[in-house]
This record gives C-alpha cells, structure tokens and sequence, in this order.
C-alpha cells in the first residue's frame, strides 16, 4: 500500500481545528503527541526562569499518498501556517511500509480509489 505521513507541528490552540480539517480532507484517523516544546528562529523569552513559549502538540497522519498533499494544503489553511507565524508547521514523509492496518484498510482503499 502507497502510504505517507503527515507531521504537523501546531500552536494547542489550533489542534482541533487541524484535526477536523484533516478529516474532512480524507484522513481516517490521527495520533496526537500534546504539549511539546520547540523553538523558533529566535529562542523564547523567559521570565525568572519560567518558559513563557506556548504549548505545542504533533499530530501525525498516516494517509494514502495520492491524497497526501491534498490534507497537508487542507490543515495548512485551517491552522493559518503561511499567515500566522509562529501557527504551526507540516510535513510529509514516504512510508516504506506499514502493519497493523487491517481495521483502517477499506477506509485507506476508498480514499485512493476515489482520488484516481
């Protein structure tokens, strides 16, 4: 099976928004990885010690290639990453193979069927 993932790194605030757009988009399912941290070009200001960056959360997608860019421009734009810095980033990556998706298997069937 032709597969990609999608890793999109996104401020909290916009993780339901992203993940609704994604389903909506075609993919069948997600993996949320909450509250992480990361930086920027420009480290994050601290006050007396405390980290004052806003939380972040990684959604990873694992979606049929031939819808693949379709759902990376989708959460692009319902998380607003080219207009808002600092909104979030995604990225796709070649999968070279996958187990354990008999139960999403159909749902992964129909959507490249019906991106052909």
């Amino acid at each position: 099976m032709n597969l990609k993932i999608i890793m999109a790194f996104v401020a909290d605030e916009k993780t339901d928004v992203v993940l609704e757009a994604a389903r909506r988009a075609g993919a069948t399912g997600a993996t949320v990885f909450p509250g992480v941290r990361g930086e920027g070009l420009e480290p994050e200001k601290t006050f007396l010690g405390l980290d004052l960056t806003s939380q972040r959360d990684v959604l990873m997608f694992l979606v049929a290639a031939p819808k693949a860019r379709e759902i990376l421009e989708t959460i692009s734009a319902a998380g607003k990453f080219d207009e808002e810095p600092g909104s979030g980033i995604a990225i796709q990556i070649k999968i070279e193979d996958a187990v354990g998706l008999k139960t999403q298997e159909n749902a992964l069937i129909k959507e490249i069927e019906e991106s052909l």
